[in-house]
């Protein structure tokens, strides 16, 4: 029940004061580990359209169904066929990068929808107002996009590897490769969360976010896969390596094929040496470590 309080003014009105029975909160304190994870939680669904509208689910559920639907009728040949081996050589490391066109089409359309809306309707600041800081924000939408992108390029290898194990293909072997493809899916996730998030946190405008992903994936991919076929027709092979570390597919398919046994896409098949695999690793990890910083240097300065 509220309780009224007179309180005379200087000019001899009286200013009631309402006691309305609030009372602090005493409950438990979840702090930022909680905050971290509900927004990591969040993001995650957020990337297939849980919790979302129904128009939300439609884009990224059917770009999981085309990269698990070519996976699957793979698997369905060598059942009928008996055959000892996929259809694709080094399916498991080669699959993401015969699908890559997929997956940056996806990434280019979650990326922007995890940090643009933030940005658009200024809504960062009142994360930053909680027991959260930058740095939570930046690694709860970095691993929620990266788990996301990881469960799109590691699901069609689950289809293939089950589906070799019906067809009794060897157990080891299938093993072995499955895992090669998960690391290298792993490594293909973080490197397109963090370009994706980077070009998507400059912008507020969801639209010019996917159209520049897009631009950066699809244009370096297919710059750099032309001066490639261009030095390998002019007798210039060793150069074709070198001329991969400048785009991301290209890059993933250097790392993979140096260190975890899958052949390269490259012209004239020309992978990189062991020398060239450790320029190819480190250009790997330097980028997701610098798409990481780049992130919270700009949140830093959305959040003042």
């Amino acid at each position: 029940m509220a309780v009224e309080h007179p309180l005379a003014t200087p000019s001899g009105d009286q200013t009631r004061i309402h006691d309305i029975g609030y009372r602090g909160y005493d409950g438990p304190r979840l702090g930022r580990s909680y905050a971290r994870r509900s927004l990591y939680s969040q993001s995650l669904r957020g990337a297939y359209g849980l919790g979302r509208s129904a128009k939300s689910k439609v884009l990224p559920m059917l770009l999981f169904a085309v990269m698990c639907v070519p996976a699957a009728i793979m698997v369905a040949v060598a059942v009928a066929t008996k055959a000892h081996e996929l259809p694709l050589a080094h399916a498991y490391t080669r699959y993401a990068l015969v699908m890559q066109a997929v997956i940056s089409l996806y990434v280019a359309a979650q990326a922007p929808q995890s940090v643009s809306r933030d940005l658009r309707f200024k809504t960062v600041p009142l994360y930053f107002s909680r027991p959260i800081e930058t740095a939570d924000y930046v690694v709860a939408k970095f691993a929620a996009l990266a788990s996301a992108l990881f469960v799109l390029t590691g699901a069609p290898l689950l289809v293939l590897y089950v589906g070799s194990l019906l067809a009794k293909m060897g157990f080891a072997h299938q093993s072995g490769e499955f895992a090669q493809g998960l690391v290298s899916v792993a490594l293909l996730s973080l490197l397109f969360a963090g370009i994706g998030l980077v070009i998507a946190a400059v912008t507020p405008r969801r639209g010019f976010g996917i159209a520049a992903v897009i631009a950066v994936m699809t244009i370096s991919y297919g710059a750099v896969s032309t001066l490639q076929a261009i030095a390998d027709v002019q007798g210039s092979s060793g150069a074709v390596p070198w001329l991969g570390l400048f785009s991301p597919v290209t890059l993933i398919d250097g790392v993979q094929s140096a260190f975890l046994g899958g052949s390269s896409g490259f012209p004239g098949g020309t992978g990189p040496s062991g020398g060239q695999g450790i320029a190819y690793a480190l250009v790997l990890l330097g980028l997701i470590a610098a798409s990481y910083g780049l992130l919270l240097r700009r949140y830093k300065k959305v959040g003042l």
